[in-house]
């Protein structure tokens, strides 16, 4: 198992560059490369890979796109060499008819790809290539099950807020009411301790009563 490793020097990322770039000139793929690199950084492909599409290759665009017009050249050179003009597939040996830029890219430049005694591609190729694209669809598979998986999850913690939300919005309506309450209820003590101290003050006051003759008469308590 290979250590994966975060940090990534200028030199790692130059390797990286002229290896991705010297096999795509030769007709190789980029998986290739990045085993390649990955053996020599004591990397993971898939980390090399990662790091080539998400910061490398925005610095060598231009690069890029000339090994790929070198390999067209390449391989139309091959083929004029060779006197073909299309590459079939007929029974028993397997071919490939108009085969695109991703085949190039599958076929190694320096492997005994294509046979020099007919216009077919050897039976090795086309299940080198088959192979090589069952491992992209096995990996897109698990990317689009990963990005499901991160969906629904995203999905619930969305529900949770709006739930932790729609409490907290209940909780401040209740703490509103409780002190609306509790203002009414010392409203309502404060009159009853007012009504008490006027009460005893009428009590404890002196009572008198005007006679017939305007003088004022002390009443008995």
């Amino acid at each position: 198992m290979k250590d994966r490793q975060d940090a990534w020097t200028e030199e790692n990322d130059l390797l990286l560059a002229e290896t991705v770039l010297r096999h795509v000139r030769e007709g190789s793929t980029q998986l290739n490369a990045f085993e390649e690199v990955g053996d020599e950084l004591n990397r993971t492909s898939a980390a090399c890979g990662f790091r080539w599409n998400a910061v490398v290759r925005h610095q060598y665009e231009k690069a890029l796109q000339l090994a790929k017009k070198q390999r067209k050249q390449r391989m139309r050179a091959l083929g004029q060499e060779q006197g073909k003009k299309k590459l079939l597939y007929t029974p028993p040996t397997p071919s490939i008819e108009n085969v695109t830029e991703e085949v190039y890219e599958a076929i190694p430049v320096s492997s005994p790809t294509i046979t020099t005694s007919n216009n077919d591609l050897s039976i090795d190729v086309v299940i080198r290539y088959l192979e090589t694209f069952r491992g992209q669809t096995g990996n897109m598979q698990a990317i689009q099950h990963e990005n499901s998986r991160l969906r629904k999850e995203n999905d619930d913690l969305h529900r949770k807020i709006q739930e932790l939300e729609k409490q907290v919005t209940q909780l401040e309506a209740n703490a509103t009411t409780i002190q609306e309450d509790y203002e009414t209820l010392m409203q309502i003590m404060n009159r009853a301790r007012k009504l008490v101290l006027f009460d005893e003050e009428d009590r404890s006051a002196t009572s008198f009563k005007m006679d017939r003759n305007g003088n004022l008469e002390k009443l008995a308590e």
